[in-house]
Parts: structure tokens; C-alpha cells; sequence
């Protein structure tokens, strides 16, 4: 059903506005995208935020959370009603959710509306996504404990679900929306997981401690040796077992880092804001990455996080290198330095065909 923006006036403004209390790091780099792309990417992000809302919420027994997962989906296919959905989950929320997550599901029915308007391809995109996590996410939030992930092959499909198929639905967004970028979707498709999968497993090492707090471990326990329990970390993380394999994980997130340079790169330079917004968290997360190695084994419970200035300096140099391959690819090289790196297919699959055989 296609509306008229001018008919949406109330709900994009609505969309902007919760967007800043729910995610900063979309806030800002959203709006560098072009033209209608920006709003399109805003809208899948809030929709995949009431996916996370749903599966992350206490108080939601295991088959309430899969109920509600399904209706979201069909909502948004336009099976369902939003507003029914909106007034029988919005009740049932743990006090503890945050006040922009339980605005945003008083809401539904707004970000609907406008996934509703765009175009039967940007729809198809989201939905894929969406579908894809509200399946997947529960196979492995449902059953995370301190005992970590069985190998690199969980890691992988734990990834694709939560950030793999984000990266495939970013890629088809660029293709429908801007046709310098259409002809090459196949090879964006490629990297795509790939991209995801850097991001998401950057965010797992720098969460180790924090992620504990709620008796969570997303490592693989198989890059730590035989016998090595991370339930028992606390007494552990200063081994060698723990250094080397925290080396390991380093070595094949920054591979896959690698990858989404390619990716980033492959876009045409007459595509800046594209550019700009895969280049920002790629630089981003490098940085991330060289401070988990300086700090893995140092102190438990360390917060690894990079300073503002430190952010600042590197989304300037992107803005100004960007249309310089060769350039961005050295600077990438240099904030690299010291970083191991897996250069062979030493690192599984991903994808849908991982996903779906963890799910069978």
C-alpha cells in the first residue's frame, strides 16, 4: 500500500525523533545516507530494535516472546493488525525495559505505517531480515550461558542472525535505491555476511565482561583448547589458553574486517554517503579491536571503549580520504599494525546455509 509522504508527515517524525534514544550510533550515521535510503535504513533499524526488545525482555516467557515474534513479522507483511499487537505487548514488558524500547512498542503501528509505503522491493528486504532474526535469535539467546558458543561454526551462524542478514538487507536497500550500486549486488552479496560478521564479533570481545554480567558468553570454546571452561574465566583470563585464544579470535574478526574494506571499496566513489556510512563503522570498530588486544587479560571487568576524540579523528580522516582507494586502504593497513591476522580459509561458512543448519 503506497501513501503519500505528506500522509506520513507525523509518523517520520516520530521515526527521527526515537530513533537518537535507541540506538546513537544510528543517529548519526543514518543521515549520511542519501536521499529516501536514509529514512528506508532508520525504519528496518527500529523494526529489527522491537525484534531485539522483544527476545531481550524478562518478563516474557519463551513461547510469548516466539507469539510476538511471529506477529511482528506478520504486521509487518501486512497479515496483522499493529495496534492490537501494540496494546496486548506493551503491557506485559519488565519494568526494567528502557522508556525509548517501551515507547517505540506503544508505537508500532507509526513504523508500520511507513514500511507499508515504500516500494515492494524495500519491504521484501526488511521483512527477509526481520524474518530471518526473529527465527534465529532465539535459537541462541534462549539457551546462552557462561559456558560460551560449541565452535566457530555457532559463532558464525550466532552472527549471521543478529548481523549477517543486516548487512544482506543494507545491501539490497543500496541496490534498489541507488542504480550505481545495482550492478554490483552480487559481489556486495558475498562480503556482505561477512561485513556483519566483523562488526558483530568485534562488539563480542569487547563485551566479554559486560555480557557476563547477565551470564552470557558468546566465545567459542573450542579456539581455547581442550578442558578450558569459560564459565570459569574469572580465574582463567590471565592463562595462555585464554591470551592465545582471544589471539585466534582477533585474527579471524580482523579478516573479516578485511572483507568489508572490500566491501566498502567495491561501492563507487560517486556514492559518498554510502561509502562514508560502511567506512565509519569499519574504522570504528579497527580501533575497538587494537584495544581489545592491549587489554584483554588485564583486569577483569574492564569497560574497553574508544574515546570521542579518538572517534572524531577517525570519522574526519574517513570524510577526507574517502574517494581515495589506495589511501583509505593504507590507513586501514597502518591502524591494522600489530593485529593478527587468519589469512587462510581458516574460518567457516556464513549465511543462510549455516543458519538454517543450526536451526534443523
Amino acid at each position: 500500500m503506497h501513501r503519500d509522504r505528506g500522509d506520513l508527515k507525523a509518523d517520520f517524525e516520530f521515526q527521527a525523533a526515537i530513533l537518537p534514544h535507541v540506538s546513537r550510533t544510528f543517529a548519526l550515521t543514518i543521515p549520511v545516507l542519501p536521499g529516501g535510503l536514509a529514512d528506508t535504513v532508520a525504519n528496518a533499524y527500529l523494526l529489527c530494535r522491537l525484534a531485539d526488545t522483544i527476545e531481550d525482555d524478562a518478563a516474557l516467557a519463551s513461547e510469548q516472546k516466539s507469539a510476538f515474534h511471529a506477529r511482528l513479522t506478520a504486521v509487518v507483511q501486512g497479515d496483522a493488525n499493529a495496534c492490537q499487537l501494540a496494546a496486548d505487548l506493551a503491557p506485559l514488558l519488565s519494568a526494567r525495559t528502557p522508556d525509548a524500547e517501551r515507547q517505540l512498542v506503544e508505537n508500532i503501528d507509526r513504523v508500520v505505517r511507513i514500511t507499508q509505503s515504500f516500494a515492494e522491493r524495500d519491504r521484501g528486504a526488511i521483512l527477509r531480515c526481520l524474518d530471518e532474526m526473529c527465527r534465529g535469535m532465539p535459537v541462541f539467546l534462549r539457551q546462552r550461558s557462561l559456558s560460551g558458543l560449541v565452535d566457530m561454526d555457532a559463532m558464525s551462524a550466532y552472527c549471521y542472525v543478529v548481523a549477517g542478514v543486516v548487512g544482506e538487507m543494507l545491501t539490497e536497500l543500496f541496490c534498489a535505491h541507488r542504480s550505481a550500486v545495482a550492478p554490483l549486488r552480487h559481489e556486495l552479496m558475498r562480503l556482505a555476511p561477512s561485513f556483519g560478521q566483523g562488526l558483530q564479533m568485534t562488539n563480542i570481545l569487547k563485551d566479554v565482561w559486560e555480557d557476563r554480567t547477565t551470564s552470557t558468553c558468546w566465545l567459542p570454546r573450542c579456539v581455547f583448547g581442550a578442558g578450558f571452561d569459560l564459565a570459569k574465566l574469572e580465574d582463567l583470563y590471565s592463562t595462555r589458553a585464554y591470551r592465545e585464544g582471544i589471539e585466534r579470535l582477533i585474527g579471524i574478526t580482523h579478516r573479516h574486517l578485511r572483507n568489508a574494506v572490500d566491501y566498502a571499496l567495491l561501492i563507487p566513489r560517486q556514492e559518498p554517503g554510502l561509502r562514508r556510512f560502511c567506512l565509519w563503522a569499519i574504522g570504528l570498530a579497527v580501533l575497538t579491536l587494537r584495544k581489545v588486544r592491549r587489554q584483554c587479560d588485564r583486569e577483569i571487568g574492564v569497560r574497553i571503549k574508544i574515546s570521542r576524540r579518538t572517534a572524531g579523528i577517525a570519522v574526519r580522516t574517513i570524510d577526507r580520504i574517502h574517494e581515495r582507494d589506495r589511501l583509505l586502504r593504507g590507513v586501514f593497513g597502518l591502524s591494522s599494525v600489530g593485529l593478527p591476522l587468519v589469512t587462510e580459509r581458516a574460518f567457516p561458512a556464513f549465511g543462510s546455509e549455516l543458519l538454517h543448519g543450526q536451526l534443523d
